[in-house]
């Protein structure tokens, strides 16, 4: 059964940096993908950023580009999220996910499992 757990979630001030971490147990190889995706309230969930193993490549939404850095290491199935110069608007619930290489990465719906979330709050 394939499990993630993410942490490092908390309240920050507009500018400041949070790193989260996403493990995921019960999936082996580099066959498939992770993503980091976000769900402000009110709003869908979004993508954000997400690496494909066997090409070894992260995509990274507009929004977070030059400020979010999404690393890992495939044989831990560990994920990062390095967040800095972090503004109220990042504001979500960030979700990790597990799905198979084929995926179109910016979907959420073609993700197949999923993190509980953990709470990232930017006060101004």
């Amino acid at each position: 059964q394939v499990q993630l757990v993410e942490s490092g979630g908390g309240l920050v001030q507009a500018g400041d940096s949070l790193k989260l971490s996403c493990v995921a147990s019960g999936v082996t190889g580099m066959n498939f993908a992770m993503g980091w995706f976000r769900q402000r309230p009110g709003k869908e969930r979004e993508f954000v950023a997400a690496i494909k193993w066997m090409r070894d490549n992260v995509d990274y939404a507009d929004s977070v580009k030059g400020r979010f850095t999404m690393s890992g290491d495939n044989a831990k199935n560990t994920v990062f999220l390095h967040m800095n110069s972090l503004k109220p608007e990042d504001t979500a619930v960030y979700y990790c996910a597990v799905g198979g290489s084929w995926i179109r990465l910016v979907s959420p719906n073609e993700y197949t499992y999923w993190g509980q979330g953990t709470q990232v709050t930017v006060s101004s």
